[in-house]
C-alpha cells in the first residue's frame, strides 16, 4: 500500500455483477484497473541532480567562487564607461544600470551571508527580602527546632555548610523549617513566582521593553518541573503574546543556564530584529530534604 501511494495510482472500479443472468444475479463484483498517475518525482535521477544543484546554489561557497567573476566584469564596465570613454556624457546606459544592480546584488549577498550578532541588553537578579536571610548559626538553629533532624543529620548538614561555601547572607524560605508542616507543590510554585516575577520586574524597568515585544521566552529550572510549566506562568502572568515561542527546560541541572543562551542566540538567528527572554532560576522549598 505504501508503494502504491507513493506512486500515485488512480483506480477504476466498475459494478459488472447487476447484467449477469447466472444463478448469482445480482450479486456484486468488482474489476479493478490500475493505471499509472504521475512519474514518481521522489525515485526519479533527475530530481537527485536537482536537489544536488539546489544544495550548492544556497551554499556560501558558491558565492565566494562567483563573486570574483562579478567583480571582474563589474571592474571591466567602470573601466568602458569612465577611463575608456573619459567621462563621456553619452555613456552606454544599460550598462550603468547593469553595474548598479550587479554592485546591489553583491551586497544584498554579503550582507545576507554576514553573521548576525546577539546582543545583550540588560540582565537582572531578584534579591528576597530581607527577612529570608539566613546565616548559618541560624540555620542550624531553626532545624534543630523543626524537630525533623536527629542528631546525626544535624551534625552532618553543619559540616555541608562549612565546605559548601555558603555564607552569611544566603537567603532560603523559611516554611522548610516550619514545624508540622508539610511541603507542597504550591510552595514551590510561590517559591518559583516570587523569584521570577521579581527578576523580570526589574529587568522590564530597567530596558523599559514591552512584554508584547518579546517574541521568545526560555525558562529553565533544574529540580521543580510543574504542569503547566513555569513558561505558561511567565506568559500568564505578564500577558505575553499568543505567538511566542516557548521553551521550558527542566532536570538538566547548572547545565541548564548555558543551554538556554545557546538556545535562545539559534533562535535570534531564525527570528532577527526581536527580544528574546531568558529566566534561569532554582526552587529548593519543594525537593528540599525533611529527615526521616
Amino acid at each position: 500500500m505504501a508503494r502504491a501511494q507513493d506512486e500515485l495510482l488512480s483506480t477504476e472500479i466498475v459494478n459488472r455483477g447487476m447484467e449477469n443472468s447466472g444463478p448469482y444475479a445480482g450479486s456484486l463484483s468488482f474489476s479493478v484497473r490500475v493505471r499509472r498517475g504521475l512519474p514518481d518525482f521522489l525515485n526519479s535521477v533527475n530530481l537527485k541532480y536537482v536537489k544536488l544543484g539546489y544544495s550548492y546554489l544556497l551554499s556560501p561557497v558558491f558565492y565566494f567562487l562567483t563573486a570574483p567573476v562579478f567583480i571582474v566584469i563589474f571592474s571591466a564596465q567602470i573601466g568602458n564607461l569612465f577611463i575608456w570613454q573619459d567621462f563621456c556624457p553619452r555613456c552606454d546606459p544599460i550598462g550603468a544600470l547593469f553595474m548598479v544592480g550587479l554592485l546591489g546584488l553583491i551586497i544584498y549577498i554579503y550582507l545576507d551571508l554576514s553573521s548576525r550578532s546577539t546582543y545583550l541588553v540588560d540582565f537582572a537578579c531578584y534579591r528576597p527580602p530581607n527577612e529570608l536571610k539566613i546565616s548559618k548559626d541560624e540555620f542550624i538553629e531553626l532545624a534543630k527546632k523543626s524537630g525533623k533532624f536527629n542528631g546525626a543529620a544535624i551534625e552532618f548538614q553543619r559540616r555541608a555548610l562549612k565546605n559548601s561555601g555558603i555564607g552569611d547572607e544566603t537567603y532560603m524560605p523559611r516554611v522548610v523549617f516550619q514545624p508540622g508542616h508539610k511541603i507542597t507543590l504550591k510552595d514551590g510554585r510561590e517559591e518559583a513566582a516570587m523569584v521570577m516575577f521579581g527578576a523580570v520586574d526589574d529587568l522590564l524597568a530597567a530596558t523599559k521593553i514591552r512584554p508584547r515585544d518579546i517574541r521568545i521566552l526560555i525558562v529553565n529550572c533544574g529540580i521543580l518541573n510543574t504542569t503547566p510549566s513555569l513558561s505558561s506562568m511567565v506568559i500568564n502572568h505578564y500577558k505575553l503574546r499568543h505567538d511566542i515561542h516557548s521553551f521550558n527546560l527542566g532536570g538538566m541541572g547548572c547545565a541548564a543556564g548555558i543551554i538556554a543562551i545557546d538556545l535562545a542566540k539559534d533562535l535570534l538567528k531564525a527570528y532577527p530584529g526581536c527580544y528574546a527572554l531568558i529566566v534561569s532560576t532554582e526552587v529548593v522549598s519543594y525537593t528540599w530534604y525533611s529527615g526521616k
